[in-house]
């Protein structure tokens, strides 16, 4: 399960959760029992995955998945041991299954189960300030610091040695040992995940979680949102700056350093030792290589290789930016 936090209320039978999903069951697939729903790479057998565009054409034709919601004219880039379900729009159908597996993770309400921490045994384990509220199912290390009025609310696991500033809110999340995140951050929110409709925009629920490895800095204000099918994460030695977004799915390497109002749309990739400029913006679905060094401001809107300086929007070679910009 990529979330130990949210309910899975798996196996369910495929013809089952056709028929909740209101998908017509074109191939008559019956009684066959699912357990999860995953993206292309983390699928195995009886799981479902989805498959919406050629962009992923290589994880679909090596999914393991039993069975995957696509198109009628990407089915035929399964393998042979996933059986497709072809549907018009593959991103509505795959959340409307999601939901089925995962009903509890369509919403982000507050927490009803916290409680003041001076009530808790963490009152004489961990140094704190006034007003901290904290939830079920919470794990905290040793020598951590919590500053005020911050809510660590159910299903988060902080490591030692971390120092969590003031007016803080941590959910679904997994920090590791000396993380500092500092005053006013959003951790492990649900992303901004939704398809526009005329009448009822569709909610997509997010069921994977936040992720922050050791020695991590997250600067004041900034957000983190949890995955949808998969882990937002933060890698080892990572350092954000003030007002930075994390958008849904964003996977951000070792020893990065990220400066003020960077923001990341979903599902973007971020090799190691990278170096982002202020204001930068970095477009979903995008590979960003190793030792890349992005100017402030610039958009990123392609995959951008190892070793690479850009700055622009779009972004390109640095040389030819200065080029062009004498």
């Amino acid at each position: 399960m990529i979330n130990p936090f949210f309910k899975n209320r798996g196996p369910i039978k495929i013809n089952e959760i056709l028929n909740s999903a209101n998908i017509t069951n074109k191939f008559d697939y019956t009684d066959t029992k699912i357990f999860d729903v995953k993206d292309l790479i983390l699928a195995s057998n009886n799981d479902i995955t989805f498959f919406h565009s050629k962009n992923y054409e290589n994880a679909a034709s090596t999914t393991k998945a039993t069975y995957c919601i696509t198109t009628k004219q990407l089915s035929n880039i399964l393998p042979k041991s996933c059986k497709p379900i072809e549907v018009d729009n593959v991103l509505i159908s795959t959340a409307m299954i999601t939901k089925i597996f995962y009903p509890d993770a369509i919403t982000d309400d507050f927490d009803p189960q916290t409680e003041n921490i001076e009530k808790t045994s963490f009152h004489n384990t961990v140094k704190h300030g006034q007003n901290i509220l904290v939830g079920k199912n919470i794990k905290i290390g040793i020598n951590c610091l919590i500053g005020h009025n911050t809510i660590i609310e159910s299903n988060v696991t902080i490591g030692d040695n971390c120092s969590i500033g003031s007016n803080v809110i941590i959910r679904n999340s997994i920090i590791k040992n000396n993380v500092s995140i500092l005053d006013g951050c959003v951790i492990g929110k649900k992303g901004f995940g939704f398809f526009p409709n005329n009448t009822l925009n569709i909610r997509y629920p997010h069921i994977g979680i936040v992720i922050i490895e050791d020695n991590c800095e997250i600067g004041c204000g900034s957000t983190i949102d949890r995955g949808s099918l998969s882990n937002t994460i933060i890698g080892k030695n990572t350092f954000l700056d003030n007002q930075v977004h994390i958008a849904h799915n964003n996977k951000i390497g070792k020893n990065c350093i990220i400066a003020g109002q960077v923001g990341f749309a979903g599902s973007s990739t971020l090799g190691n030792n990278v170096m982002i400029g202020g204001q930068a913006g970095i477009s979903g679905h995008l590979k960003i290589g190793n030792n890349v060094q992005i100017g402030g401001g610039s958009g990123v809107i392609k995959n951008i290789p190892s070793d690479s300086k850009v700055m622009g929007y779009p972004a390109k070679d640095l040389k030819k930016f200065i080029k062009n910009n004498k």
